[in-house]
């Protein structure tokens, strides 16, 4: 990046000297761009420099100014947050260039290092690379507020900041970046991080393809060449082929659960959208190498084989002559030329409204593979193996990974929008009405499906009269198979039944595949392309999944079917929903019970079961350190395959910058790998059945707990009016509705709401809560010895440790005091004298038995940097609090609904937002 030139620095702007950017510290960047905040403060609204310094109070601010100080207080966060960024980069790198990277935690080199040193074979890695699938899926629900504008501007403010790391400028060079730094933060201070309206799908499809454009097109073939690299160091005398394991899936355009603005169009728009990004950067490498390779036949011989697939691919154009005439001489040009050709007839064919260009084009992605490993013979066979490796790999690689798809698309329908369509083609079939059709937990309903899905469909049959709900769901899985053929074979990921309550729900899913054209039919040997994946959410389907499993894995369409798509089943656990359940240590406890289980029911069906990890960004939701968070799943449940969704601001988080979007790819895979390679090596020493029974009466004793809250026939008045709940849907931070099938009850209230609104209101019981009684009564019952257990298990249980160091950092963000003056928010007194002395004294029961097992002074205190980064902001977001709390008061009291809408709704939609971006999750 070479610096701008820009205007003059003003008199205000000369007065900071911007440090140099050095060593490991984190205040230099931080205090580059805080001063540079101030100057855009001082350029457009003096006034405001004092909120900034926490020298003011928002609350004394006209509307207008109230509106602008929080938006400024949550830019400040987001810088922070680019700040924190930065310097983690820079203390990775500190690392390694003195130390090596196998100390560089989280890496391959780290992992191997380590599995080399243990003695574990090569043939472990070669079978385990066979094996090895992950993939982070982004989800159709981002809980992130920023707009795509706001992330490009954010990622340029980052790109500034790291060339001031440079020593190479000069004075006037330095300048003239400052200067562009500081007007990156005045487009983004006059560009307004607010989504103006509700958002659409195809907005969060433009979202998600984001961070492929500017990171992960381009890193995640650099994850693979680091794993290369580690290999060769650590086993030199293997080979390895490295297969493209790691790959992303997506929810955005496919998740219909409950947002009816998802259709089978939208999903072929996605589709389509999404081909079209990883086709347009393969166009732009492959006209980068068409520059660079301008190899010349006088300079090099070029070997017969390649020189006959250079004929075969001119002849093929159409245009053979003119392409070998404008680049004479200089075949892996020509070559190049021809596949651009290709790609672009390609393109123009997978637009909405397609073009049909003369000549060939690619049915598949397979197909570009090949041309271009034909490429990287030709450049090995004349002598050239470098520049095949090192130019044409990567190139190559990007595809393998992307395709003609760049994600996997998955499709999620509920069990209910299922059900009902099933019941609709009974009804078309018999004559008769749905509401006729045999109950859905009965063994006629069981049988008919049974019957329907032995019974070939070639071709698959008109089913007329069914209603438009089940025309459109069936019309999606008829999608699956048509794009498929068409797009790409790998276009699609997986069919997810949420709300899967019984093998019926899963077979159903069979058959409506079947009816759309989903299967490979024939007599006795039908498949299904498409991999059926239940979801498991509450604690009760978690208990019952063993069970629905044992028996689905039993019948011959699901184990062919599974043996056809790679030989293994997967299943996919929620992590929200059973929190909103039982409570947060209920439901890691359940989870985890459930996986152990289920992995033993697949290796007694000869059928492995890989889990998709159903987690959102907040502790609450399943957010957890992603190396702590997959060392804590059960021994043997990974063996290489991790799937995981990446929500909202986690995305942004992982993936909007490369440096770090690398690390955090690398550390996942690093961390799959570690897990299969060592867990099962761990010795358990007669510990097993005593942590285990101890785990299972904490839990049981904390949900109890759990229960009387969520149960409190006064719970829902409090929240719904101590927290800003129904004002969330006011921020337009996803197309999805806040609640399944449009009603009211608690139990249909979504996940993310539920744990979004309990941060804002400072309360966040779904971090904590019942954790403080649990620890209390097993003390109380177990005594002395019991208390040793616990203490003992906090050192040696990865399951314990994580639960209660997860909670420890929730209870830091916690704040009682502001949490009272929201309950003054609810005209119930009764539901307020009932609700938040329970809540009151659990927090002070939950501190005090934390630190009782942990042995600590104060809570969190092994985690300084986390202490250090939340005290930064807590300052503000604790201001921002009680100011919110005043804002719900006057939005709700207000009967003008002119000045709702202008004076009162914008700074209390902006409060939600600086409180988000303050903690640094939504949900």
């Amino acid at each position: 990046m070479t610096p701008i030139p820009h205007a003059a620095p003003s008199e205000t702007d000369a007065i900071f000297a911007p440090p140099v950017i050095t060593g490991t510290s984190g205040s230099e960047a931080t205090d580059i761009l805080f001063h540079s905040l101030i100057d855009v403060c001082r350029r457009h609204q003096p006034e405001l420099e004092a909120v900034l310094r926490g020298e003011a109070n928002i609350s004394e601010l006209t509307p207008e100014l109230m509106a602008r100080a929080l938006q400024v207080q949550g830019i400040w966060f987001q810088l922070l947050s680019i700040a924190e960024e930065n310097t983690a980069m820079r203390r990775r790198r500190h690392v390694e260039r003195t130390r090596g990277r196998s100390e560089v935690k989280g890496t391959f080199s780290n992992v191997l290092a380590e599995a080399s040193a243990a003695g574990i074979p090569a043939n472990e890695m070669h079978n385990l690379l066979k094996e090895i699938r992950i993939r982070p899926t982004l989800t159709a629900h981002p809980t992130e507020a920023k707009r795509v504008t706001v992330l490009e501007k954010f990622r340029r403010i980052y790109l500034i900041l790291r060339e001031l790391e440079l020593p190479r400028w000069t004075e006037r060079e330095r300048n003239a970046l400052m200067a562009d730094l500081r007007d990156q933060i005045e487009l983004v201070w006059m560009t307004g991080e607010l989504q103006l309206e509700k958002t659409t799908v195809v907005r969060e499809v433009s979202w998600g393809l984001h961070f492929f454009d500017e990171s992960l097109f381009e890193t995640l073939p650099e994850v693979l060449y680091s794993l290369e690299e580690s290999l060769a160091e650590y086993y030199p005398d293997e080979r390895f082929e490295i297969p493209p394991f790691f790959q992303f899936g997506s929810w955005i355009g496919g998740d219909r659960d409950g947002n009816p603005f998802v259709t089978s169009a939208v999903t072929r728009t996605t589709l389509k959208r999404n081909a079209r990004a990883s086709m347009r950067r393969y166009r732009t490498r492959l006209n980068d190498l068409g520059r660079r390779l301008s190899l010349s036949e006088r300079a090099l011989t070029t070997s017969d084989g390649f020189k006959a697939e250079l004929a075969e691919r001119l002849a093929a154009s159409g245009d053979g002559t003119a392409i070998a005439g404008r680049n004479p001489g200089e075949p892996y040009r020509q070559f190049l030329t021809c596949v651009l050709r290709k790609l672009d007839a390609t393109i123009e064919r997978n637009k909405e409204e397609p073009v049909i260009l003369p000549g060939p084009y690619y049915t598949n992605a397979d197909d570009l593979i090949d041309d271009l490993k034909a490429l990287e013979r030709g450049l090995d066979g004349a002598g050239c193996r470098s520049l095949a490796v090192n130019m044409v790999r990567p190139v190559r690689r990007m595809v393998e990974i992307f395709r003609f798809s760049t994600v996997r698309l998955d499709i999620r329908e509920n069990s209910t929008r299922t059900t009902n369509t099933l019941r609709e083609i009974w009804g078309v079939l018999n004559e008769s009405e749905p509401d006729e059709a045999p109950a859905a937990d009965s063994r006629e309903w069981r049988d008919w499906l049974s019957a329907e899905l032995a019974n070939p469909r070639n071709p698959t049959r008109q089913l007329k009269g069914l209603s438009e709900d089940a025309q459109e769901t069936l019309a999606t899985f008829a999608l699956v198979s048509e794009m498929r053929s068409q797009l790409d074979r790998e276009a699609f990921g997986c069919f997810i039944l949420s709300m899967t309550r019984s093998v019926a729900d899963i077979l159903g899913a069979y058959l409506l595949a079947k009816e759309a054209g989903c299967f490979l039919d024939g007599a006795g040997v039908e498949i299904c392309q498409l991999p059926i994946v239940p979801l498991f959410e509450t604690i009760e389907d978690l208990r019952e999944a063993p069970a629905i499993m044992r028996e689905l894995l039993a019948i011959p369409v699901v184990r062919r079917s599974t043996r056809w798509q790679g030989e293994v089943q997967e299943v996919m656990i929620g992590y929200s929903d059973s929190n909103k359940d039982g409570g947060y240590f209920a439901s890691n406890w359940e989870l985890y019970k459930a996986q152990a289980k289920l992995t033993e029911v697949g290796r007694q069906a000869g059928v492995p079961i890989a889990f998709f990890h159903g987690r959102g960004g907040s502790v609450s939701r399943g957010g957890a350190p992603t190396a702590r968070a997959i060392a804590a799943q059960p021994p043997g449940s990974i063996r290489g395959r991790y799937r995981t969704t990446d929500q909202g601001e986690v995305v942004s988080f992982k993936y909007s910058n490369r440096g770090t979007a690398a690390y955090q790819m690398e550390l996942t895979a690093s961390s799959v790998f570690e897990h299969a390679l060592m867990s099962e090596r761990e010795v358990v020493r007669g510990q097993k059945t005593e942590f285990d029974d101890a785990l299972e009466a904490l839990s049981g004793a904390s949900r109890a707990t759990y229960s009387q809250l969520i149960g409190h026939e006064h719970l829902v008045t409090y929240f719904q009016h101590a927290s800003p709940l129904e004002e969330l849907a006011l921020l337009n931070i996803g197309s999805r509705p806040a609640r399944r099938f449009g009603a009211r009850s608690l139990s249909d209230l979504r996940a993310i709401p539920w744990v979004f609104a309990w941060a804002q209101n400072r309360h966040i019981i779904t971090g904590w809560y019942g954790i403080g009684s649990a620890l209390k009564n097993f003390i109380d019952v177990r005594g002395e010895v019991g208390e040793a257990l616990l203490r003992r298990m906090f050192e040696e249980s990865k399951v314990l440790r994580l639960v209660l160091d997860e909670v420890e950092k929730t209870l830091q963000m916690v704040d009682l005091s502001i949490a009272r003056e929201y309950s003054t928010l609810c005209p119930d007194k009764a539901a307020v004298e009932a609700i938040f002395p329970m809540i009151e004294a659990e927090y002070a029961l939950t501190c005090e038995m934390a630190l009782r097992v942990s042995r600590g002074k104060e809570i969190a205190e092994r985690y300084p940097a986390f202490r250090e980064r939340l005290a930064q902001r807590l300052p503000v977001i604790n201001q921002v609090s009680r100011e919110q709390v005043e804002l719900l008061r006057r939005f709700r009291a207000e009967t003008d609904t002119a000045k709702r809408e202008e004076d009162i709704k914008p700074p209390l939609l902006l409060s939600i937002n600086c409180i988000a971006n303050g903690f640094g999750a939504t949900g």
